[in-house]
């Protein structure tokens, strides 16, 4: 659990970059009078909204009562006291920058990996500074050099970013690991700007740890109408007639644009303020890790990639630092338990944007 620090101890080691210093609690006395001008307007900002939000009866947003929470924090492994052979399905309440030496090295197929990114955002009871380049960009590095032990030599890693933060990470990608694509995903959400293009994407960095990797395509393929069948002989060519309508099973493209944030009316929504959906999730899994790999997450947040793995046969191990979440992870994983479905794949197909099934 992440100790509470001073805003002056805090601000000593971002200076000297410690990693454990990256994150900072929340004051109880206020943090708003020591904070700069900009972090502190977006905090406000996320403080009223909470206070203004109002419960609907088609909110599913997932929450624990005192009970669960206390059942939960119960079953919360530190990771002090697990073997390291024995890590497999297992969620650990803690700050990966600090206790990375003591997982054990290469037993991660494929790593999932969705950090702070360089904007200041409060995440529950803790709050990321955005940082210079050369601040994130060494925070990052010394991450990214903590993580690599962990994974296999064929692994493929998986990396979130914004435009802004894709500038800082992409040549430290590129130096650790193999680049293969860049995925860009249509969020479908976005602040307007009446002087600049509403930003309303994200980058996804797939990498490979070696030139032998795992990437199953017919996993992924999307069910595409034909607008214009065509045929030859009388017989379609290139597609498939059905009580759809005539359709097409094409290889996925390196943009997203049927994957919408989880909101309030879905039934894996959580107050996580990135939390990503767990949709996104299925194709990373599915595309590049085999039913039994192991997927790894060291910023686990409100649980999807846990979630994901798990209904989709494969083993997780997530790091979380922040207790609360790691809650809320335990609790989708036993709702996991009783629904598998993920939202906009069905029957092996991923479906069009916002569907239901």
């Amino acid at each position: 659990m992440m100790k509470s620090h001073t805003i002056k101890s805090w601000s000593q080691k971002a200076q000297q970059m410690s990693l454990g210093g990256v994150f900072k609690t929340i004051n109880k006395e206020g943090y708003s009078r020591h904070r700069e001008k900009s972090a502190n307007a977006l905090i406000e900002t996320d403080i009223n909204q909470d206070k203004k939000a109002s419960p609907s009866p088609r909110n599913k947003t997932i929450n624990c009562t005192t009970k669960e929470r206390e059942r939960y924090i119960s079953k919360i492994n530190k990771l002090s006291l697990i073997k390291r052979n024995n890590i497999h399905n297992t969620i650990f309440n803690a700050d990966f920058l600090k206790v990375s030496t003591k997982l054990p090295t290469r037993f991660a197929d494929l790593l999932f990996l969705d950090p702070p990114y360089n904007l200041s955002k409060r995440y529950n009871a803790s709050n990321f500074l955005e940082k210079s380049h050369h601040e994130y960009a060494t925070w990052f590095s010394s991450m990214i050099k903590l993580v690599k032990p962990t994974l296999k030599q064929h692994a493929s890693i998986y990396v979130c970013a914004d435009w802004r933060t894709s500038i800082i990470v992409a040549p430290i990608l590129e130096k650790n690991f193999i680049i293969q694509n860049r995925i860009t995903w249509e969020r479908g959400k976005g602040r307007g700007a009446k002087r600049n293009w509403k930003n309303n994407m994200e980058d996804i960095w797939f990498c490979t740890n070696s030139n032998n990797w795992y990437f199953n395509v017919d996993a992924v393929k999307l069910k595409k109408k034909v607008i214009a069948p065509y045929r030859e002989g009388g017989v379609p060519k290139d597609w498939r007639l059905s009580n759809e309508g005539a359709y097409r099973m094409t290889c996925p493209p390196n943009i997203w644009t049927d994957i919408s944030i989880p909101f309030w009316s879905m039934a894996e929504n959580t107050n996580h303020p990135t939390q990503k959906p767990e949709k996104l999730v299925a194709k990373i899994v599915l595309a590049s890790s085999a039913k039994g790999d192991v997927v790894f997450d060291p910023f686990l947040g409100s649980g999807t990639t846990a979630v994901v793995a798990s209904k989709l046969d494969r083993k997780y191990v997530g790091i979380e630092i922040d207790t609360e979440y790691c809650c809320w992870a335990l609790k989708r994983l036993e709702m996991a338990q009783k629904e598998k479905t993920i939202q906009g794949y069905h029957n092996g197909v991923f479906l069009e944007r916002n569907s239901l099934v």
